[in-house]
């Protein structure tokens, strides 16, 4: 009648059910927490050259450097249900043929149990500032914003956008040096 399967079968279909229940709990409990906290950033050097751009049509295109500081406490952030945080540092402009251009600049993975008071000096850009053409050179509305997103233990992966920005204006002049 009940064999040694048929109860094993029950037992796992119970524990399953519980575990399914319990992550549920988990993620319903931090699902609507506000997950922004305030971001300084700082600009203190911003540097732009005409390159050679072999991607495209184009002969030439800009290239930006820029020098940063960044700080913030991410503490607020962490709770039971963080795993970690992937944080990035964007740039947000506009071109005469492009209405919206995004690039990443800088980005950084924060485990839980790590230092999450972020105070970054001096920081220079981690990945390539292109453009394609020479929508850098004059263009006075460069947004800086950092953003992460938050890799729970259970449920959705969050993207928010920290509460401070700035906007940068990039030289209407190329820089000659060969270093950075």
């Amino acid at each position: 009648m009940n064999t040694v399967l048929s109860r094993a079968n029950s037992l796992f279909a119970f524990s399953l059910s519980v575990m399914a229940f319990l992550t549920f709990g988990c993620f319903i409990t931090t699902a609507f927490k506000d997950r922004s906290v305030p971001v300084n950033i700082h600009i203190s050097r911003v540097m732009l050259k005409n390159v050679d751009d072999f991607t495209g049509p184009r002969e030439r295109s800009d290239l930006g450097f820029v020098t940063f500081d960044i700080t913030a406490d991410l503490n607020p952030i962490f709770d039971w249900n963080v795993k970690q945080l992937f944080l990035y540092l964007s740039a947000e402009y506009a071109t005469k043929n492009n209405a919206l251009n995004q690039v990443v600049l800088w980005d950084k993975i924060i485990l839980r149990g790590e230092n999450t008071n972020l105070s970054l000096k001096d920081m220079k850009s981690k990945y390539f500032f292109f453009d394609d053409g020479s929508g850098l050179r004059g263009n006075k509305n460069i947004t800086l914003t950092l953003s992460w997103n938050v890799v729970p233990n259970a449920g959705i992966l969050p993207l928010v956008t920290g509460s401070g920005h700035i906007s940068v204006p990039f030289p209407d002049s190329y820089e000659m040096s060969k270093n950075y």
